[in-house]
């Protein structure tokens, strides 16, 4: 017996999220937890009988008896799950239970019409649904703090960076406002698959056969097309056209937008790792994390949590994208390989979304670190703005050489650029101290930013 009181036949409590602290504790958890899909299969459940009752196919009294049966604290999801390796999915042990736990004269009532995958698709997109409400409401907390930063930061400078060399300089405002317009691409495409996630009733193999009357006279698709639109009511979810059982749109829609989700965090997050550099410190979290050997250590833990969200996203994604090479009209193996993917993204982006709310409340920038780094250069990170000066007097091709000698001076004696450029015939009469004052070379990064706050 181990000291938790759990022996080799009796395992504790299943994925507490030890080694998952991007995702534990968030809301995004417990929307996505196994109570949760419970939860969702058992509304799916009720709705399908409350929709037979509002089409004339089963009695009053069957929408709410199955409704109060599917109550998930009289279910034991662990119990679920080692019965439905029978089966291959936890729908079939489900139903025997709520069937239990109705009358006999209404038990034919529950799951009548509906296959497993058509309980299992419709609850994902219940629980993606409910998860995906915290993930919009976080990326917009995000993307408001990061509008604050972007309008406080419009005209601090900074060097601008490519291939992780100083390029030219450009604004901490518009670095933040590049951040905000990533995640307001993330939530508009959110918050477009989340309206558009269907519930899924086709039955056995698509063609909602049973879902009619059982009177051959009577006309059954029209009734069976109403029971798919009130279960769609019933449920809040969209209406599908076609059921979907192997044309899995839905699921890739979501995937995609949960993916790119990731990684729009994930820029924020590098950005931060990046400049929170010791070496650096242009920017710090407001409570780094800890060392477990180094006490002086400050780590920025959010950023780094995020950062790892952004590289497993894709593989998840990838893994659902490959299950639409679905075959038949219901398949074995490609539906059953999106279950874990599909919430593992939802956990992954719900996490990363709630730690970026967290990373940009408390983000502390440091404008004057930013400003002497400018200077790391003497004059070199302005030498585009030098060249353009020189072209318009003495033409493109002497500029060139002009500016390729004098900045391999500058580099190789450790000289500040407007001394060298001093007697040069292409600069004779101009101000060389201002030419070379990274400050006064941000281009157009203050409108840009103003143009990027403009957007909701």
């Amino acid at each position: 017996m181990h000291e938790n009181g759990t022996g080799p036949h009796r395992p504790g409590p299943h994925d507490v999220g030890l080694l998952a602290p991007g995702r534990s504790g968030s809301r995004a958890e417990a929307a996505t937890g196994d109570a949760a899909f419970l939860r969702a299969m058992l509304d799916a459940e009720a709705a399908l009988t409350r929709a037979q009752v509002s089409c004339g196919l089963a009695p009053a009294g069957a929408g709410p008896a199955v409704t109060r049966a599917a109550d998930p604290a009289c279910f034991d999801p662990r119990d679920l799950a080692l019965r439905a390796r029978s089966g291959g999915n936890p729908v079939i042990p489900l139903v025997a239970d709520l069937r239990a736990r109705v009358a006999q004269e209404l038990r034919g009532h529950v799951h009548r019409g509906a296959t497993s995958q058509d309980i299992v698709d419709t609850a994902a997109m219940l629980v993606a649904s409910r998860a995906l409400a915290l993930v919009l409401d976080d990326l917009g907390r995000t993307a408001e703090r990061l509008g604050v930063l972007a309008a406080e930061h419009r005209d601090t400078p900074m060097p601008g960076r490519t291939l992780t060399q100083h390029a030219v300089p450009t604004t901490f405002g518009l670095k933040a406002a590049g951040w905000r317009a990533l995640l307001l691409d993330a939530r508009d495409r959110l918050a477009a698959v989340r309206s558009s996630l269907p519930a899924q009733l086709g039955g056995a193999a698509g063609t909602m056969a049973a879902l009619g009357p059982e009177d051959p006279d009577t006309d059954g698709p029209a009734a069976a097309s109403a029971v798919a639109a009130a279960y769609a009511h019933e449920l809040g979810l969209a209406e599908a056209v076609l059921p979907w059982h192997t044309l899995r749109t839905p699921v890739a829609d979501l995937a995609g937008a949960l993916a790119f989700a990731a990684g729009a965090l994930g820029k924020l997050a590098v950005d931060v790792l990046n400049l929170a550099r010791t070496e650096i410190g242009e920017v710090a979290e407001g409570t780094g994390g800890g060392s477990s050997a180094m006490p002086h250590k400050a780590n920025p833990v959010r950023a780094t949590l995020i950062a790892s969200a952004a590289r497993r996203a894709p593989y998840l994604a990838a893994t659902l994208y490959g299950s639409l090479a679905a075959e038949d009209e219901r398949p074995a193996g490609a539906w059953h390989a999106e279950w874990e993917p599909l919430r593992d993204l939802l956990r992954l982006v719900g996490g990363s979304a709630r730690d970026a709310v967290e990373l940009t409340a408390g983000l502390r920038v440091f404008p004057d670190a930013m400003r002497e780094h400018l200077d790391l250069t003497s004059g070199l990170i302005v030498s585009e703005r030098l060249a353009s000066v020189a072209a318009s007097r003495v033409g493109r091709a002497e500029a060139a050489e002009v500016m390729a000698r004098a900045t391999a001076t500058a580099r190789q004696r450790q000289l500040p650029l407007a001394r060298v450029l001093i007697g040069e015939p292409a600069f004779a009469g101009t101000d060389l101290a201002a030419l070379t004052d990274p400050t006064r070379y941000t281009g157009s990064a203050g409108p840009l930013t103003d143009r990027a706050l403009e957007r909701r």
